[in-house]
């Protein structure tokens, strides 16, 4: 079983408090962290870093009336909370600053609920091409997200292999590459159960 999530793996590895640890991938993919304790972290082309590092620090000195995030491979600009009239306005802010920059030296916008990044690196959909490519090529998969970063790792288990199931998993349902959908919590643990009760009888 792996994680995959937005944050750094070592932010999400202590909150788990799961013994014995589980596998992390950061950073939406672009960052590991192994049961062992043993990280990587993907590594981004020169060019890229410099365009990030310069973007960085216009967005410390003026953060357009969001709040600035610092990933280690991405910009990320958040306005969760704010009004829908200042929201529209720091997203148009954000997009003037970080499309420009958009396929150049690998660089990408992911977009998410309230935010966007310019990052490099892996995505969730890379993460789970990764994690599949060192699976048993008959071990069924089942991939969780309720976000619409989880779509590349939807479309990655939807063409991965027969035994593989994509769960949207939120109250309100939306257009998306999931197969199924469930909502939480009552529908996700009793997913939960039967998943694990299924793999018991497969041992």
């Amino acid at each position: 079983m792996a994680i995959i999530s937005g944050r750094s793996a070592h932010e999400i590895g202590p909150l788990l408090g799961i013994d014995p640890p589980l596998e992390v991938w950061g950073l939406h993919g672009a960052e590991r962290l192994f049961p062992n304790g043993r990280s990587e972290l993907q590594q981004a082309p020169l060019a890229a870093r410099e365009k990030l590092n310069r973007l960085r620090t216009l967005l410390k000195r003026d953060s357009l009336g969001g709040t600035f995030e610092d990933k280690a491979n991405a910009a990320v600009m958040h306005w969760r909370g704010a009004s829908v009239c200042k929201a529209r306005l720091i997203e148009e802010r954000t997009r003037a600053l970080f499309e420009p920059l958009v396929g150049t030296d690998g660089l990408e916008l992911l977009e998410f609920e309230a935010g966007m990044e310019l990052r490099i690196g892996r995505d969730k959909g890379g993460a789970v091409k990764a994690i599949l490519g060192e699976a048993d090529a008959d071990a069924p998969v089942a991939y969780l997200g309720d976000d619409c970063t989880d779509e590349a790792a939807f479309r990655a288990v939807n063409q991965a292999r027969v035994y593989s199931l994509s769960i949207l998993v939120r109250n309100q349902w939306h257009e998306t590459a999931a197969k199924l959908w469930l909502r939480p919590p009552m529908d996700l643990r009793g997913f939960l159960e039967d998943w694990f009760r299924a793999l018991e009888s497969c041992r």
